[in-house]
């Protein structure tokens, strides 16, 4: 017998109200940290009517995952079904977001992973790339994430489960926000290693010779990019991440994915939609933020595609209050296939950039490659703001984005000629140590550095020795 696999299309249901005021659905750390930072409960907190959902199944739509802050959800149904859903009086809308068109082998997005692909270095090192960004001094500081939680959203996460650079014990569970395994993918498996090498440049640790930018975080794995088809419903995938990773708590969220080009062309993403505000997706990266997630965002790898329009940009690198972030190489200078803004309302985009030219990785066969791409910058980055974080844990998430951004190179002279390098490379050193009042310590991790002005300079002072604001050791 002949088994066919019936693929029906999906579409994003919005709803008319919440009319069950139920308790959000917020994890113990999610609620603390809401707490600390005076984060306030809204209505994007209610979980979406149970009720709503019932009749929506009812129908004969299947639920695939809900949205809590656009109020609807993701449902597979052929068009007859969605018809009647639309008819329903709770329904406001009605939104296809995936057919079962072909894929283009020529989209933009596909040919560009062709610059990802591993080269075997072997001997790489990763001092290069974390020296870019003056990260070092903080490791040796004693900051390498600890207490911050983060979730790397990709494609494929293969093998990362059975990578012994990876301490498994720091992964706190997956996710899955695709229907890949009505294929046969498993999240372990081989959807590809995209993911995998991600994670490594954060926490990864091999010998002496590869150290990740925050091996002392814990994490969390989600998936929402489909392996066979390029859709808008991949961005509502992202939505549901978001929104997971905003209810478990989760600190920093790297995402090293784009949208622009889709394999139905109907659905390209006009010049206009980049404006951070015509899209679920990243409107979903700003309010993120705005309940005190720092969103790290891949720029893109079409820099160097399109010929020359405006800005080359992927969903959701226009979100406001995040951090997109283009490609150098370890001498700073931009890779020449990293995407550029602005946004189509001008705002500066990339904001920041990292070591994405020849990035040294561990790929799904445990060894050690180079790749290339503003995917491998992001968690570099991702995996900087960590770093810094668990240095300064009484500070929210738009305060550690701004010591961010305002320790970069081109801070006071931002790219807004090229849109290359927005505020160009941070220094990790340069933003713990800036801004900081005389005789005024933050709450750290135990053996925390002790922050002291002697002599009119202010020193860092750590297991007995003293450092100056450049990482530097003073001679006793």
């Amino acid at each position: 017998m002949i088994n066919l696999l019936i693929i029906l299309s999906v579409y994003f249901v919005t709803f008319t109200d919440k009319p069950e005021k139920t308790a959000p659905q917020l994890s113990p750390r999610a609620e603390e940290q809401r707490a600390k930072w005076n984060i306030p409960t809204d209505a994007m907190d209610y979980p979406v009517s149970p009720m709503y959902l019932g009749q929506v199944r009812d129908a004969g739509g299947k639920i695939m995952h809900k949205s809590r802050w656009f109020n609807g959800a993701t449902v597979e149904m052929d068009a007859e079904t969605a018809t009647k859903v639309a008819a329903l009086k709770c329904v406001t809308s009605v939104e296809m977001t995936r057919d079962d068109s072909e894929a283009n082998l020529y989209l933009p997005k596909r040919l560009s992973r062709k610059r990802e692909q591993s080269s075997d270095t072997p001997g790489a090192y990763t001092d290069a790339q974390l020296a870019l960004y003056n990260l070092q001094p903080l490791h040796a500081a004693g900051f390498e994430g600890q207490g911050i939680l983060m979730a790397i959203c990709d494609g494929g996460f293969y093998n990362a489960d059975k990578i012994n650079a990876f301490r498994q014990e720091q992964e706190l569970g997956h996710f899955d926000f695709t229907d890949d395994d009505k294929f046969g993918y498993d999240f372990y498996g081989e959807t590809g290693d995209h993911g995998t090498e991600c994670l490594s440049t954060i926490s990864g640790i091999r010998g002496d010779y590869f150290y990740g930018a925050a091996t002392k975080a814990q994490y969390y794995l989600m998936r929402s990019e489909e392996n066979d088809t390029e859709s808008p419903k991949e961005m509502d995938n992202l939505v549901a991440a978001l929104e997971k990773a905003d209810s478990l708590g989760v600190n920093v969220f790297s995402v090293s994915l784009g949208y622009s080009r889709f394999d139905n062309s109907a659905w390209d993403l006009p010049k206009s939609a980049f404006d951070g505000k015509s899209t679920r997706c990243s409107r979903a990266a700003t309010i993120a933020a705005r309940k005190g997630m720092l969103v790290c965002i891949a720029a893109g790898n079409e820099g160097d595609e399109w010929g020359n329009p405006p800005h080359t940009l992927g969903i959701p690198g226009d979100a406001d209050s995040t951090l997109t972030v283009g490609a150098v190489n370890t001498d700073g200078e931009i890779g020449y296939f990293s995407s550029y803004g602005p946004t189509s309302d001008l705002r500066i985009k990339p904001e920041v950039c990292a070591v994405g030219v020849k990035t040294t990785l561990i790929n799904h066969t445990n060894g050690v490659v180079q790749s290339n791409g503003t995917s491998f910058a992001t968690p570099l980055l991702a995996g900087f703001a960590a770093a810094l974080w668990s240095a300064l844990p009484d500070e929210n998430a738009m305060q550690i984005r701004e010591r961010i951004l305002r320790s970069s190179d081109r801070y006071d002279n931002p790219d807004v000629l090229n849109y290359q390098y927005g505020y160009g490379i941070p220094d990790a050193w340069k933003a713990y140590t800036m801004d900081i009042p005389t005789g005024v310590e933050h709450l750290q991790p135990e053996s925390a550095p002790q922050k002291l002005l002697r002599n009119g300079q202010l020193l860092i002072i750590k297991g007995g020795e003293s450092y100056t604001l450049t990482g530097q050791r003073m001679c006793k």
